[in-house]
């Protein structure tokens, strides 16, 4: 604003002064009005054109900024104390599995056991998870059909209030004043006999509604607590998880210095064939470490069975190179490799002319995979339309086929057990069967085989949990 000032007084001095000297110069011939208009203009014209560029320069010039009040000083202290305490404990959290990884060192039975016990763990929470999301769906329906219904009801509720309302400040006539009030009193009375049982009855029902409102409210509020619970808690698990399969595989790699060239191999040659039959034969006949594991599991034997039973003592022991149970003796035992809803079964229609050769789940978004069973790992990798495939040999010509995961965490030639993690699924369907139908659910498939002919499932799953077998 000063320096627009200054502009201005001395655009008037300049033109002052022309116009003094003008006027001095009286021998001259003297202006013509037109130049004095122009001058005048031009003296406007500028006025105008500074005070614009000192109202842009105010404007332009920032003002000063407005003190944060103390609520929000408040708020910013308290997300910065949450987002430090977070960091403390994610850092606590790792130091904790890294000493409990240096203590395991290179006992391989304790790193087994802590990966089933944490895969167990893991998917324990994402089952209730599941059931706490499935009990909140009628509870959250229950109370949108509660509001509706109040909704709708809105003008009675007002006509209820507003009558109850009028009945209060209305007192009763006086019979004992006078005569005449008895007629009133009369009429009075068949008048709310007759309006009262229905209006309390349309009264006690808006109560009883808003009531049930309120409990789902806390119903669903107590659930929901829960459920946020149990997401932290399996995010931590989910950490503590990870961090182990790291270690396991990278105890695998110190004795198999020659994987990823193993792992590049089998993908290039699971290329050159076209059905999964002549992929488990390629891989066990090329494949070094596939071999090595096929050799294995043929000499290995059927486990010996206790009173013509499988020993599920056996699967207790974490240090096991070789199949507790005899695959063809779990039949009833074995547990679904990952927590979801069966979409399609053996047998059925693939949807597209075909018959069904597996079963598929519909899982949760990355959902902890585990094995069913004892074996070794033959292939681990992308195989055409069925996205990232597994492929256990469990013995006595069985093979147990994985299908539609984002991610696996084995190598080939691994042996793993019954429940150890092995994969973790997506977010959503991999398998090109089953995207048409439910593209934005993750889906595992699962398929068995017996001397390369694919067989029901369904007699090895266990009927329920207490029968599942796991190590």
């Amino acid at each position: 604003m000063v320096q627009a000032d200054e502009r201005r007084s001395a655009d008037m001095r300049l033109i002052r002064g022309a116009h003094f000297r003008s006027s001095n110069a009286r021998r001259g011939p003297q202006p013509p009005a037109a130049m004095l208009i122009l001058a005048t203009c031009l003296l406007a014209g500028i006025s105008s054109a500074n005070s614009s560029a000192a109202r842009a320069q105010a404007a332009s010039t920032p003002s000063p900024a407005t003190p944060p009040s103390e609520d929000t000083i408040k708020q910013r202290e308290q997300e910065l104390e949450a987002v430090k305490e977070q960091q403390k404990n994610a850092t606590e959290l790792q130091a904790k599995l890294k000493a409990d990884i240096a203590a395991i060192g290179q006992d391989r039975s304790k790193l087994n056991q802590q990966l089933i016990d944490g895969a167990a763990r893991v998917r324990g929470i994402e089952a209730k998870i599941a059931e706490a999301e499935a009990r909140l769906q009628p509870l959250d329906a229950r109370e949108q059909q509660i509001r509706d219904s109040l909704e709708s009801r809105r003008s009675e509720i007002v006509e209820v209030l507003a009558a109850l309302q009028r009945v209060g400040r209305r007192a009763p006539p006086a019979l004992l004043v006078r005569p005449e009030d008895a007629l009133q009193s009369l009429r009075t009375a068949m008048l709310l006999g007759a309006v009262v049982p229905d209006m309390r009855a349309r009264a006690e029902k808006l109560v009883a509604d808003l009531g049930e409102l309120v409990g789902l409210r806390k119903s669903i509020a107590a659930e929901r607590d829960r459920m946020a619970a149990d997401r932290d808690k399996l995010k931590d698990d989910q950490t503590r998880l990870a961090s182990l399969v790291d270690e396991r595989q990278r105890q695998q790699s110190n004795v198999e210095k020659d994987m990823a060239a193993e792992g590049a191999r089998a993908i290039a040659l699971s290329r050159q064939v076209d059905s999964l039959q002549g992929l488990i034969a390629k891989m066990e006949q090329d494949v070094k470490a596939a071999a090595k594991a096929a050799a294995t599991a043929s000499l290995q034997g059927a486990p010996a069975l206790l009173n013509g039973k499988p020993n599920l003592t056996a699967l207790k022991d974490p240090g096991r190179l070789s199949p507790a149970i005899a695959f063809a003796s779990a039949k009833g035992l074995l547990a679904l490799p990952v927590n979801g809803k069966k979409i399609r079964d053996f047998g059925g229609s693939d949807g597209v002319g075909g018959v069904e050769k597996g079963i598929s789940l519909a899982a949760r978004p990355g959902a902890q995979v585990t094995t069913p069973c004892d074996g070794w790992v033959v292939y681990a990798g992308p195989f055409r339309s069925y996205g990232q495939l597994l492929i256990l040999n469990a013995g006595g010509g069985y093979h147990v086929l994985i299908a539609g995961m984002e991610r696996i965490s084995v190598n080939i030639g691994q042996f793993v057990l019954t429940g150890e993690p092995v994969a973790t699924m997506g977010s959503t369907s991999r398998v090109a069967s089953i995207l048409a139908v439910n593209a934005t659910q993750p889906v595992l498939y699962i398929e068995f085989r017996k001397d390369g002919t694919p067989i029901d499932p369904g007699p090895w799953w266990a009927a329920n949990k207490g029968e599942k077998v796991r190590g």
